[in-house]
């Protein structure tokens, strides 16, 4: 075998036993480090889990009202937050549509669900949108003005509107811990298959 060769293989698997052993530290410091072990779930209420698949970013819940109204909500983490919260630095992306029965129209609330460090968890509201059917989801119509550009007044009232609707901090609360648990599960996981795949075939190798 050729001296550049065998000096390649050395440095592939000089390389690859560096990164095992930096994987290893990760993925040890991570599972001992357990930063949601003391933390509880929040009851979801009226609320059911729909979609919460181990390998998407996302989380759908649904409610039916008594009146018939059905709500669903979507969630995904977001970017970090200005606040410091090392536990949950990132915000929630929540979508909250609203459809009454008998009519095609929706309400969509675009919101984000964000840690305030010791004074809890908030949410505000960024966009509200009339839908007039399903099918305009993804239309360019005209879906309403800029939220913050809207009356201080009225804003509240939307918000409060949410909160009549169980759009509360049980459930913020439950979104935002539950999203960062998943995606900690997820790089645990990540960490653990890059380890695997960067093991395979070393100790032959070597």
């Amino acid at each position: 075998m050729p001296r550049v060769t065998t000096a390649i293989m050395k440095l592939s698997r000089k390389c690859n036993s560096n990164l095992l052993k930096i994987l290893q530290s990760e993925s040890s410091h991570e599972l001992s480090s357990n930063r949601f072990k003391n933390d509880k779930t929040e009851p979801l209420g009226d609320f059911v889990v729909d979609w919460d698949s181990p390998r998407s970013e996302d989380v759908v819940l649904r409610k039916t009202c008594n009146s018939g109204e059905e709500l669903a909500v979507t969630a995904l983490l977001g970017e970090e937050t200005i606040e410091d919260d090392d536990r949950l630095p990132r915000e929630a992306l929540m979508k909250v549509c609203i459809k009454k029965p008998g009519l095609s129209s929706i309400l969509q609330f675009d919101c984000g669900v964000f840690s305030k460090g010791e004074d809890g968890i908030e949410f505000n509201i960024r966009h509200a949108h009339y839908l007039p059917s399903t099918s305009s989801l993804g239309s360019s119509l005209y879906r309403g003005p800029l939220f913050s550009t809207l009356d201080p007044q009225l804003q509240d009232e939307l918000k409060q509107y949410l909160v009549t609707k169980g759009i509360g901090k049980s459930l913020t609360n439950f979104l935002l811990l539950h999203l960062h648990k998943k995606e900690q599960n997820q790089y645990e996981n990540w960490l653990e298959k890059l380890k695997a795949y960067i093991a395979q075939g070393q100790e032959t190798d070597s």
